[in-house]
């Protein structure tokens, strides 16, 4: 029979401490020595690299090196290993036995290995016990109530029990069940909570501190317009006298020219920086003024990067029909207008001028043509998609322009239109998934631009509180239960019939039915009609 002898026991060790087991085995009567008690230290190799107990992510699992000291491991002709039943190959590799593991599963493996002791009539056995966990850990955080913004912000979540959660770094207590609570101080634009298991795999998730986007009463202004003392003044005097505490200033417009003189590589090389203002100067003047600033970049209506791209060969970065030509934008854009939103340098390009105009002092970006072009969509084409759908390529593009803009704490709006509430995929804007990625969603509910009997009404045109009203109602119902706000787009000109105060009024009024207290003016000409304004009453 054989005698095993264990060189280290479980007592010496902490209740959940893992303990590697070693035994000698000698033969029968080798070691009766009239009832002398013996003990055998080292008389095995040492499996190096690779810990009793361990618990290996996809990295470290990937890159596992597991050997034993070939002095002693004793005749190495000898050694045996087997990894979950199965034959593992010992290689010699120098003064080393190298055990070459096979690529590791997910769950738990047990590494024997068996060979000759250095002693005679000895052998040794070893077993090492471990796992490969390449899951990410549960976590879930709650998006926080916020009345006040001037109070403290309370982070609530929950993580597997098993996992280690920090807030911005910090670790934070979290009891048997997972949960945990930490307040961070107020004004906290964004917390970074982060759940990772012994194993060392991590979720991380960020979560705005700010609430909902507070009201905004805006009026657009492109960037040549705010170079002409007149507009800029007549919008700066809505400003002044409470009727409106924002103005959305344009960043890149539907020509794909940028205002400002940007830094942007690829604006600067294409000819799009055209500084027609001084962003700095600009945003601190409407600051002065008592108004934030909301930076509006046309995403991928751009027709001076598509007819750049077409020219020098980078024909992926354009839209193209079914035979690969450039797709003319549903007819009345032009043939070279829009660019491609699956593809890197487009998208790069959209979001490296978002992030500069938030480290210019804008407080909000706000994207528009962000969306397919009009048409078919068997007509056209968008190199590299892969197997994502147009609304799921778009919703990624502004998620990671979220991502991108985080360290600057800047709000992110999204200019929709308005038929999206209930047709996603005519111009791949999907409203619930926007709105999990972005501060805003401004739907533009222009009554022009809706046809006879939408909504149940017969003539929009003529009726702007109901079609305000009952389209909004809509994307109340997508964005119910987030914290993003509904900003909408209203029309302050005049299309098919008349628009004075009344009928812009009209158009709040329909918007404030849906407890939608923001609004955007757009007039193309940047005048507007501060008669259909009340002033802002502070709350």
């Amino acid at each position: 029979m054989a005698m095993r002898y264990i060189s280290n026991s479980a007592s010496s060790y902490g209740p959940h401490r893992p303990f590697r087991k070693r035994a000698l085995i000698a033969t029968a009567g080798a070691l009766a020595l009239g009832g002398v008690g013996w003990t055998f230290l080292a008389l095995g190799p040492d499996v190096q690299g690779l810990a009793d107990g361990a618990v290996l992510n996809g990295r470290k699992s990937a890159q596992i090196s597991a050997y034993l000291d070939a002095g002693a491991a004793g005749n190495p002709d000898k050694v045996r290993a087997t990894l979950d039943g199965a034959v593992v190959p010992v290689i010699a590799d120098g003064p080393r036995l190298k055990l070459a593991l096979p690529r590791l599963k997910e769950g738990r493996h047990t590494l024997v290995v068996k060979g000759d002791a250095r002693l005679p009539l000895l052998s040794y056995r070893e077993v090492v016990d471990f796992s490969v966990d390449v899951t990410a850990p549960v976590l879930k955080v709650t998006d926080p109530e916020i009345k006040n913004a001037a109070d403290p912000v309370t982070i609530t979540g929950k993580a597997g029990t098993d996992a280690k959660v920090t807030v911005d770094g910090k670790e934070v207590p979290v009891d048997k069940t997972g949960v945990f609570k930490i307040t961070v101080p107020k004004g906290t634009p964004v917390v970074n909570v982060t759940a990772a298991d012994r194993a060392g795999n991590t979720t991380t998730k960020a979560v705005n501190a700010r609430g909902r986007r507070p009201m905004i009463r805006a009026a657009h202004i492109t960037a040549i317009g705010w170079g002409n003392d007149t507009l800029r003044g007549g919008v700066l005097a809505l400003v002044r006298s409470g009727k409106l505490n924002a103005v959305q200033l344009d960043v890149k417009d539907e020509d794909g020219e940028v205002g400002y003189a940007s830094e942007v590589p690829l604006a600067r090389q294409i000819g799009a920086a055209k500084g027609y203002y001084d962003a700095r100067k600009a945003v601190a003047e409407i600051h002065a003024a008592g108004a934030q600033v909301i930076g509006r970049i046309v995403a991928f209506r751009d027709p001076k990067l598509a007819s750049a791209a077409w020219k020098s060969g980078k024909r992926d970065q354009v839209v193209q029909t079914a035979d690969g030509e450039a797709y003319a934008g549903g007819g009345h854009y032009g043939k070279l207008s829009f660019t491609n939103f699956a593809d890197p340098t487009v998208r790069k390009y959209n979001q490296d001028l978002a992030v500069e105009a938030a480290k210019l002092g804008f407080d909000d970006i706000l994207y528009d043509y962000v969306r397919r072009p009009d048409g078919p969509l068997s007509k056209m084409r968008f190199p590299g998609i892969g197997s994502a759908t147009p609304e799921q390529s778009i919703t990624s593009f502004v998620a990671d322009t979220r991502t991108a803009m985080r360290p600057h704490a800047k709000y992110l709006g999204v200019s929709v239109f308005g038929i999206a509430a209930t047709r996603p995929t005519e111009i791949a804007q999907d409203i619930g998934a926007l709105a999990k990625v972005s501060d805003y969603i401004a739907p533009m509910v222009y009554p022009s631009h809706w046809g006879p009997g939408e909504y149940g009404v017969a003539n929009p045109d003529t009726a702007p509180y109901a079609i305000v009203q009952r389209s909004l109602a809509d994307f109340a119902r997508h964005t119910k239960g987030t914290q993003t706000e509904v900003v909408p787009w209203l029309q302050d000109f005049s299309m098919g019939s008349t628009y004075g105060p009344a009928q812009v009024a009209e158009q709040i009024k329909g918007a404030a039915a849906n407890k939608m207290n923001s609004f955007i003016l757009w007039n193309a000409g940047a005048r507007y009609q501060g008669a259909a304004l009340q002033q802002i009453v502070a709350h």
